[in-house]
């Protein structure tokens, strides 16, 4: 099967643990409330520093975007004492996706 393009990555331990951290400290202090404010900071992050054939990758998404998804998954994932978690993962994945595209 033929490559159809490059990718490559830029990111550094330095920059990935300040947003990782903040990340972490706005889910933390929220206790999850906010969480997908800091899913939307890491990947930001990550499309940022991720090229496709030299084209960067733009992640599109915005906290506000999912709140209302994971206010209700998270109740979900809460009375089912964690067991909706394993449909939320993959939602959660494919909301990403959706929302990468590559700059042209």
């Amino acid at each position: 099967m033929a490559r159809n393009g490059s990718f490559t990555f830029d990111g550094g331990a330095g920059t990935y643990f300040g947003t990782a951290f903040l990340g972490g400290l706005i889910t933390f202090l929220t206790l999850g409330i906010c969480y997908p404010f800091s899913l939307v900071l890491t990947e930001r992050w990550r499309a940022k520093h991720s090229f496709i054939d030299g084209q960067p990758l733009i992640f599109t998404g915005t906290g506000l975007g999912l709140f209302g998804l994971w206010i209700k998954w998270f109740f979900l994932i809460v009375i089912t004492l964690g067991i909706y978690g394993f449909w939320v993962a993959p939602r959660i994945a494919k909301w990403k996706w959706e929302h990468t595209s590559v700059s042209l």
